[in-house]
Order: structure tokens, then sequence, then C-alpha cells
């Protein structure tokens, strides 16, 4: 069943909105602010994150990609935390020390981003290992792109996964292009065969309908969470920024994107559906819209006025002391 509930749906469109203000709000910002590392932005894609982490509870475990924002405030991270980390500030979620590409914090189940393509697959297989050995019930999700879905540890993963009937999901978010390469010319066969390649199903889900997403997920995760092994979802979605912040985005047709932007925005989908069903009014939209605004204001205003790492602190928490 969809996520069909009035509160449903507002969780998910105050979620998608919460990170579409977020990326907005830091794409205005990397014009004047020298952020820590590159900014990989995930607008035109929120569908997918909240689709998929509206399924997932306490026990399951995210790894994220290179483009990880949309991620980690679909699993929980704190906002502020959040932006003091971009700003690489004390008190960010990684203290400072991780910046948008290298996210991470396992106490919401967001387990990590990973700056490789596709490297985190082999810590999915890891992360649903464990679940499996020490029965939990929990499900490893991970994500990767469609230039992603090309690199070897990906398809190694999708066939141990498969050989030890893992709990694992496998989601490439598929928005045509691998960086700036076309995914047409770079991607051979079909994502959903190359699953069934590996023993496992495989679902073409519409990444702008946070419905096809929830649906699709919830199937995976009770597949998973039943001992019937992984599932591959090739998530078609929308990315409205370049590939990174400051990047040429030339590759890509001008009408293709407004195209996009007006048909294939999730968010505008979902205000859609919910306004003529009448299951809420364009008033209360705005004040939700305002909330979360003010909230992000609130983040940025107080990531410029914190302060940065003493030096004294860049090499603490960097490695894990074990007993």
């Amino acid at each position: 069943m969809a996520p069909n509930t009035f509160e449903q749906m507002v969780d998910a469109y105050r979620s998608m909105q919460t990170i579409r203000a977020f990326e907005e709000r830091l794409a205005r910002e990397a014009a004047t602010t020298p952020f820590v590392g590159p900014l990989h932005l995930y607008s035109g894609a929120e569908g997918s994150a909240v689709g998929v982490c509206m399924n997932l509870d306490t026990r399951d475990r995210v790894y994220s990609t290179h483009r990880p924002h949309g991620h980690c405030v679909a699993r929980g991270v704190d906002i502020k935390a959040l932006m003091l980390e971009i700003y690489g500030r004390q008190g960010g979620v990684c203290n400072g020390k991780g910046g948008s590409m290298h996210l991470a914090d396992p106490d919401v189940g967001l387990m990590g981003a990973n700056a490789i393509v596709s490297g985190a697959m082999p810590l999915v297989c890891g992360a649903a290992l464990a679940a499996k050995t020490l029965r939990t019930g929990g499900v490893a999700v991970g994500f990767t792109g469609d230039g992603g879905s090309n690199q070897g540890q990906f398809l190694e993963s999708l066939n141990f996964a498969s050989v030890f009937k893992l709990p694992a999901i496998f989601v490439i978010e598929d928005n045509g292009f691998a960086e700036t390469t076309a995914s047409s010319w770079s991607c051979a066969g079909d994502h959903v065969k190359r699953a069934e390649g590996f023993g496992m199903p495989g679902r073409r889900v519409d990444g702008s309908d946070v419905f096809d997403v929830y649906d699709a997920v919830r199937e995976a995760v009770e597949r998973a969470r039943l001992g019937d092994g992984p599932s591959l979802l090739d998530i078609k979605v929308e990315r409205f920024h370049p590939h990174e912040e400051g990047v040429s985005d030339a590759m890509r047709l001008r009408e293709q994107l407004e195209w996009a932007k007006a048909n294939r925005d999730p968010i505008k989908n979902l205000k859609a559906r919910m306004l003529s069903a009448g299951a809420i009014k364009q008033s209360e939209l705005e004040e939700i819209d305002r909330k979360i605004e003010r909230l992000i204001d609130e983040a940025v205003v107080e990531a410029k006025a914190a302060p940065p790492i003493p030096v004294s602190q860049l090499l603490t928490d960097v490695y894990h002391t074990y007993p």
C-alpha cells in the first residue's frame, strides 16, 4: 500500500521539500562560500531518497554516495549538524572532518557517504551479512548511480549478496548520465536484466512518483526481512543541477532540463496529487514551506558563526582504537 494516509503524505512532502530547500540554499551559498570539498546536489531526485527511507526502521543501515544530502535528510540526520558539517565547522555530524562527500551518522543508520563510485556496495554486503548472522531482521540499502552500476565492486556485490541470500537492496539512482557521459552510450544491456542475471529480482521505478518508489521498496524490504535475499531497483530520477557545482552542464540540452523540471519533479507531482485529492490546502503547504525555510536559514546562520576545527583536533576521531 502506498503512503496514502494524510500523515504519511505530509511527512513525505515535508522531507522532500526539506531536501530541496537545503540543496537550493547550498547552490546559492556555493557562489561565495569555500565549502569543504566538492558539492554534488540532489535536487530532482527527492522521491527516491524519501520513498526508500520511509520503509526503513532503526534496524536498517543505509550507505550513500558522493551525492548524499538527500539520503541524509530522508534518513533523519539533524539539519543543523548536517549544515555545520558541510561548512567544515565544529559540531558538524562528523565534527567538520567529513564535508559533503564523507558524511556519516550511525545513530540514525546512515553509515556513510562514499566518494568512491559504488565503493559502498561491498559494505552493504557486510552489513547485510551481519544482520543475517545476528538475526536482527535488519536490511542494508546501498545507493549508486547508473555510472556506478558499471563498477566491478558493484557487480561483485550483487553476486555475493545473491549467493548468500543477504537482506540487501541495491538502488541505482538512474539519471541518464555518468557524470558527463550519457548512460545510453556507456551502459550495455538493461539494469533490470542484469539483476535477473545474478538471480535476484530487478524492478524499474519512476523516481518522480514517491508512491511508486515507496511500493517498490516496501516489496523489496519485505522480501529481505523474510530471508528471500536481495533485490535491485533501477529508479529513474532527474538531476536539476550539474554533476558538481562549478562544473559545466553543457552535455545536457536546456530543453531537456526544462522539460524534466516541468514534468518530472517529484515534489510538484506529490503536491498536485495531494491538492487534487483534497488531502491538504495550499495554505497548509505554504506554512510547511515557511517552517522549512526558517530552519534552513537558522542552519546557515549558525554554520557561518560556528568555529572551525582547531588544529589540535585534526587527527582525533580519524582512526578507531580497538581495545
